[in-house]
């Protein structure tokens, strides 16, 4: 427990670097000379490295891409990777968001939680091993990524540059510990509108939806009829048989047809109610004729409808490890030429892309549809024995006098990013995840618990 002792003096310290870090607003921004992230995101790689060199470690900055702070020797290195790059600010904050004040306890700033607090404190973990002279067998690095955010392009550079760890965490999750993360891929499927509508309503464009990765809570249509009152009626009906909430507004002939749905992460679209699919069931019951897309819409909804686990589609994977594979529906976009749905599907943890993509593509053969732009993320799975899977779990248990479970989620980590990395805290079972949200804080004790975590869980993979 020297350590905890150790962790205990840095305390000051430690919050004192946390707040100076926070300070600096970390959001991408323009490239420029040495900052392929811009200027914002540079000084705050410059701050890390400054206070790492001050706690007396040796520090690489890898041509702005991403910085290190290193200690100790051997051929073979440990890694702990977390980010210094946030998502913007957003409204609704009570403090300032780059104010780094101190209100009860907590320190309130945009990346507090994700992820500057974090990898504080595991520089801190590792400067109390330090302090304590504690002999290891390998190098520790502690990364500072920069571009977690928006595509981790950071550590493609730092994957072509450097070997990787033998092991290590990245603190940018939650506990107990992430040994599965799903696959996941985000496409477009998309189909051209040769045959135009012929009926009595005639749909002239679809939108709705944020992201692919996000339960659509908004979507509408412009539609034009030849009698507006009855297609407005028949919203009105529709809505109230469904409980959907459909609305309209009429400008001469043509009716604007407004779909609200309820928002989720794409990761867990039964959270939501997905207003796109809302707007394509009241389309299917509307007089559009034979054409193009009344066959999309009506594919659409006899394959998907409200399910979320995509088994009318034919890919309803599902492993005792991560449970079911997820389907959403995230984004519309529909003019005269074509119509195009993004989709989210995250397949469990023991399973290939092929095993959902076979079936998916059998299932639009012949609808003239096609798959565009697809990204996709390969699933992360460690089994349970796994060297660094048991260090951890004796750590945590060690430390908190809980039990160490282990979760597979449906969201992508760092872990994803970098050969034998697992995501290890730093959100305790039954915190609020406050990132992305407005009055992200880290309490100052959470900071000390994370630090003294980590500097066991480092010293117990590298000794």
């Amino acid at each position: 427990m020297e350590l905890n002792k150790k962790v205990d003096q840095l305390k000051e310290d430690l919050v004192k670097s946390t707040q100076e870090i926070v300070k600096i607003k970390s959001v991408e921004g323009e490239p420029k000379d040495g900052m392929p992230f811009g200027e914002d995101v540079n000084n705050a790689l410059k701050c890390a490295l400054d206070i790492s060199k001050k706690l007396g470690f040796k520090t690489v900055n890898m041509n702005g891409y991403v910085g290190y702070a290193e200690y100790g020797e051997g051929d073979d290195y440990v890694a702990v990777l977390g980010h210094l790059d946030v998502v913007p600010e957003g409204n609704g904050w009570k403090y300032p968001a780059y104010g780094a004040e101190i209100h009860d306890g907590k320190v309130y700033g945009r990346g507090t939680m994700d992820d500057k607090g974090p990898i504080m404190t595991a520089l801190y973990g590792l400067k109390a091993i330090k302090d304590c002279n504690l002999p290891l067998s390998k190098r520790v690095r502690v990364i500072f990524g920069t571009n977690e955010e928006t595509g981790s392009k950071e550590l493609e550079y730092y994957n072509a540059h450097e070997k990787a760890p033998i092991s290590g965490f990245t603190p940018d999750a939650e506990y107990p510990i992430i040994y599965g993360e799903k696959g996941i891929t985000i496409f477009d499927v998309v189909k051209d509108l040769n045959n135009k509508g012929c009926g009595e309503v005639v749909v002239k464009h679809i939108k709705g939806g944020e992201r692919a990765n996000m339960v659509p809570d908004y979507c509408e249509a412009e539609v034009e009829a030849k009698n507006a009152d009855s297609v407005v009626k028949a919203v009105k009906e529709f809505a109230e048989k469904t409980g959907f909430n459909l609305t309209t507004k009429v400008n001469n002939n043509n009716i604007t047809i407004i779909s609200k749905g309820i928002g989720a992460h794409g990761s867990l679209p039964e959270l939501g109610k997905n207003a796109v699919m809302q707007l394509f069931a009241l389309l299917e019951t509307m007089p559009l004729g034979k054409c193009d897309l009344a066959d999309y819409v009506s594919f659409f909804n006899k394959h998907v409808g409200f399910e979320t686990d995509g088994k009318s589609f034919g890919v309803a994977l599902e492993d005792k490890e991560s449970g079911k594979l997820t389907f959403n529906v995230g984004t519309i976009s529909m003019d005269e030429t074509k119509i195009s749905l993004s989709l989210n599907l995250r397949y469990p943890v023991t399973y290939k892309y092929d095993d959902m993509m076979n079936p998916f593509n059998k299932t639009i053969s012949g609808t003239g549809m096609r798959v565009k732009n697809m990204s996709a993320q390969d699933p992360l799975f460690f089994p349970p024995d796994h060297p660094t899977i048991k260090t951890l779990q004796k750590v945590y248990k060690e430390q908190t006098g809980k039990e160490p479970k282990l979760l597979a989620i449906g969201g992508g980590t760092y872990a994803k990013e970098m050969k034998n990395i697992v995501a290890f805290g730093p959100i305790f079972p039954g915190q609020v995840d406050l990132d992305h949200q407005a009055n992200e804080y880290m309490e100052i004790d959470d900071l000390v618990a994370n630090a003294k975590i980590y500097a066991h869980a480092i010293y117990e993979l590298a000794k």
